[in-house]
């Protein structure tokens, strides 16, 4: 059944931290927006799943950031009901844990006399490699954590943990990935920072800001106050055709279940994948694009949540699980994110998160065997868990988790890039949108700038480049220069922006 033809100021694909993040700046610009997601509820892979009561991430996410409209933005949508929430994290390895960041004494009393040492001289060897200039600049993962913190290193914490959440050899990963990543961190600063205490690192903070109810409690309220305000979200609207003429997107066509939207827009912001975007198109992109594409890789993602019956298990939010003979990457444990994530306060709720490729083992297992297996797993681990502590469990399958920084994906994403950016009125943002590793914040703030771009002023998105934007690491500084850049024009298109429906 075909559905009537809508116009409206902008319209915006996806209903992540992105593509609502867009909407609700233009919200407050008294510019309203049509967001349609293909899922049942808002959030993308920030949303909050539910199973008898117990909330868990898809993975979890930290509100940590230093772009001060960011943290005003989440400020004003959720306001009091941020709590501010320890970091703890892990990592096990080899049957031991050791302190992340690193405790010096602990790691050397885990590792021993003998690879300690072998740990430290890989490390001089490489340093003395770096100063002599006997190293190429890296352009692998394996390269670039060999260059910062030796071989031995890299094998012991880095090699394992990295092929198991990505799938391919440590040797095909692009060294992008690391140096965003892994930030401001060396073997010479964990020894200082667990002799006297400090810790610089970007990426390792202290604390963080967290929603009481999880992360999706951010977004369902953004739609709440987006809906408010005279925009609207429509869910379970997939996107299947984006017609386009001259240079100009001129509408968007989504299926919403025997029903079709037929949206006509001024502008439009994009946050589904990139590759599916370019399918989408009609008339279709030529060929090289289109190949482009389908080159471009993905990693996916399940989460097997556990509920079991034990008030308290180890302290930490999270635990990073190195050793190959486990499958499973990371553990959640989600009361320690939040006490009202989980309703029975006598028990615990863990999320067993497994990465894989769509199609593969993993991915297809039955959702009982998934569980099955995590439950073997998390008794092995030696974590307080027996047996019989499982209670109940479900398993939440996330596709298109994590962009592929694999050794084709620049070219591939270049391609793309250029051909997007022909059009007038079409923006892509956020994480799938760009084909970008990124946190949340560094989402929100291509939407922010996307949504001020149609409002007059004229940001560059791709050139708010990852390691700049990084959440721990994007300065006051560098975000004024960005607010800074205006246009010479009034907005993207020559026609005159509509201010309401």
């Amino acid at each position: 059944m075909q559905g009537l033809i809508t116009h409206t100021a902008v319209v915006v694909i996806g209903g992540g931290p992105a593509g609502l993040t867009a909407a609700y700046e233009l919200s407050k610009h008294n510019t309203q927006a049509i967001v349609l997601e293909k899922a049942g509820k808002v959030g993308g892979i920030s949303r909050t799943e539910t199973y008898k009561s117990y909330r868990f991430d898809i993975g979890g996410h930290r509100f940590f950031t230093k772009v001060g409209e960011v943290q005003a933005i989440w400020k004003e949508i959720l306001g009091e009901d941020f709590i501010q929430v320890p970091r703890l994290s892990r990592i096990y390895y080899d049957g031991k844990f050791y302190d992340y960041p690193l405790s010096l004494f602990k790691a050397l009393f885990n590792l021993g006399p003998i690879r300690s040492t072998l740990i430290l001289y890989s490390y001089l060897k490489a340093k003395a490699k770096k100063f002599l200039h006997l190293r190429p600049k890296p352009e692998t993962f394996e390269e670039w954590v060999i260059d910062c913190f030796g071989e031995q290193l890299y094998r012991i914490f880095f090699k394992t943990y990295t092929e198991k959440v990505w799938g391919i050899p440590c040797t095909q990963i692009q060294a992008d990935w690391a140096a965003q990543r892994i930030q401001n961190m060396s073997l010479k600063r964990a020894i200082i920072n667990a002799i006297f205490g400090s810790q610089n690192a970007k990426s390792l903070i202290k604390t963080f800001a967290y929603p009481r109810l999880g992360p999706g409690m951010m977004w369902e309220r953004c739609q709440e106050l987006l809906e408010s305000s005279g925009s609207s979200v429509h869910l379970n609207s997939e996107v299947i055709r984006v017609e386009h003429r001259a240079g100009h997107v001129t509408k968007v066509i989504a299926k919403q279940g025997n029903n079709t939207l037929e949206l006509v827009g001024e502008h439009f912001i994009n946050s589904m994948p990139v590759a599916q975007l370019v399918h989408r198109l009609d008339p279709l992109p030529p060929d090289e694009v289109l190949a482009a594409a389908r080159g471009l890789k993905y990693r996916d993602f399940l989460i097997v949540s556990l509920v079991i019956n034990r008030e308290h298990l180890f302290p930490d939010n999270w635990l990073y699980i190195h050793s190959p003979e486990f499958r499973v990457g990371r553990i959640q444990n989600f009361k320690n994110w939040s006490p009202a994530m989980v309703p029975n306060s006598h028990k615990t709720c863990l999320g067993m998160e497994y990465f894989c490729n769509k199609g593969g083992d993993l991915w297809e297992m039955a959702d009982s065997t998934l569980i099955e297996l995590a439950s073997k797993e998390i008794v092995r681990l030696s974590l307080g868990v027996s047996a019989g502590d499982i209670e109940d469990g479900c398993v939440i399958r996330q596709p298109k988790a994590y962009p592929v920084y694999d050794k084709d994906y620049r070219q591939h994403l270049q391609v793309l890039q250029d051909y997007i950016t022909t059009f007038e009125n079409l923006q892509t943002v956020g994480r799938n949108g760009m084909h970008r590793y990124n946190n949340q914040d560094h989402s929100m703030l291509t939407a922010i700038l996307a949504a001020r771009n149609i409002l007059g002023e004229n940001h560059d998105l791709w050139d708010v480049n990852v390691d700049r934007s990084y959440q721990e690491n994007f300065t006051d500084a560098e975000w004024n220069a960005l607010k800074r850049q205006k246009s010479a024009k009034p907005n993207l298109s020559s026609r005159p922006i509509l201010s309401s429906l």
